[in-house]
């Protein structure tokens, strides 16, 4: 028996018999459909973190009293030792690290904003340093951004987020415009791109305010977070270095102590990402092998079945000459060609899946060509390992015996 003619009964036996193909099938068809969805999801993810999630760009870093936190107890332990930053530590970095080619410093807060009869709830208000638009790629679709001159004589201007100013003022020009925040009334400048939602969470509720404005309203007790761009972004290395040299001798700090202050550049939270997706795709293995293995075990039993039925067939085929490869090759390539019906089925399902994610959720799904590799050279294996016993079973048979079975 040739590799068509194998295939050829395999394909008959499961329109023969749907039910039992479908049950027989239904653990490959699950296994592959989670890989391809889940490859598809966290490929999407990648795609949306470094597009929308990790907004620093090349040799861009950001210096903050926590950084990048792992843990509850890393998160208390940094309440208890790190110090705020403060703004004045800007000016000292500013001119002490000649790696630096654009320094800046925000904080954060939050509440309402208001104009006239109208509001917008729960809106970021960031007070930022004019270097902060430059740094953090501020668009603007109308006006200007904070400048140097804003934040110089503590100017109550404000540059507001598409969506506030599409709340606020609908088709009215916002700019020129006075918007209440926090208490004070603002005039707002410039107004920003829109930038679209992250996992439904719009970025463009915002509003920016001068620093220095920010410290007359809320005092110079908040602890400010120092953006920094290397000059070259291969040196954000050596940057980054000048800049714990700084603090550290500002935080007074002994050589053997810990920096009482963290990082965050794009590198590292792609590193922290890549870390937890690769977590998520390895969990998602686990299932997908148990759902693989069962499938497989599956298998195996109605191959076994398959042989019983067919005893006289084999028996007739031996005392015909067939040798036992023919035989052990024949039940392999029926398992196998089962086995990756499964496999084609159940890739066609994790498309499904992943668009179903995409459409009807905030997760973004990119297929990757390899995992519909992956998945189905998975079930390929799984078909020639479980479809193995019981193809030497079947070549074992004494065709005598088998002859002589009702």
């Amino acid at each position: 028996m040739n590799l068509l003619e194998g295939i050829r009964i395999a394909l008959w036996s499961l329109l023969a018999n749907p039910l039992r193909s479908f049950l027989t099938l239904l653990g490959m068809i699950i296994g592959v459909t989670a890989i391809i969805a889940t490859v598809a999801v966290i490929n999407g993810l990648n795609l949306y973190v470094q597009e929308k999630l990790i907004t620093l760009g090349p040799g861009t870093f950001e210096v903050s009293r926590f950084g990048i936190i792992t843990s509850h107890k890393k998160f208390l332990d940094a309440i208890r030792r790190n110090p705020e930053l403060k703004l004045e530590d800007v000016p000292l970095v500013r001119e002490r690290c000649p790696s630096l080619d654009l320094v800046g410093a925000k904080v954060y807060w939050g509440g309402d904003v208001r104009y006239r009869n109208r509001a917008v709830r729960s809106v970021g208000i960031k007070g930022a340093s004019a270097e902060i638009m430059a740094l953090e790629n501020y668009e603007i679709e109308t006006g200007r951004p904070i400048s140097p001159e804003d934040d110089g004589r503590s100017a109550a201007v404000a540059f507001i987020g598409f969506d506030v100013a599409e709340g606020l003022f609908g088709t009215l020009d916002p700019i020129g415009q006075e918007v209440k925040a926090l208490g004070r009334r603002f005039e707002v400048v410039g107004v920003g791109v829109k930038r679209g939602s992250v996992f439904g969470q719009s970025r463009d509720n915002y509003v920016v305010v001068p620093i220095n404005t920010f410290r007359k309203m809320f005092g110079g007790r908040m602890s400010v977070q120092i953006v920094c761009r290397a000059e070259r972004p291969e040196e954000i290395e050596t940057a980054m270095d000048e800049v714990r040299v700084v603090l550290r001798a500002r935080h007074k700090l002994r050589y053997e102590e810990e920096d009482d202050f963290g990082f965050v550049s794009a590198e590292a939270l792609n590193s922290l990402w890549k870390d937890l997706s690769q977590t998520i795709f390895q969990v998602a293995l686990f299932v997908v092998g148990i759902s693989l293995v069962v499938g497989g075990i599956v298998i195996m039993n109605i191959m076994l079945v398959s042989v019983i039925e067919r005893t006289r067939e084999i028996g007739l085929r031996k005392a015909l000459g067939a040798r036992k490869r023919d035989i052990v090759w024949q039940v392999l390539t029926e398992s196998t060609t089962l086995s990756i019906v499964g496999g084609i089925v159940g890739t066609a399902l994790g498309f499904a899946a992943a668009l179903l994610v995409e459409a009807f959720s905030p997760l973004p799904a990119a297929i990757e060509p390899w995992s519909v590799v992956l998945g189905i050279g998975m079930t390929a294996v799984v078909g020639l390992f479980f479809g193995a016993y019981p193809a030497v079973r079947a070549a074992n048979l004494d065709p005598i015996e088998a002859l002589r079975r009702e």
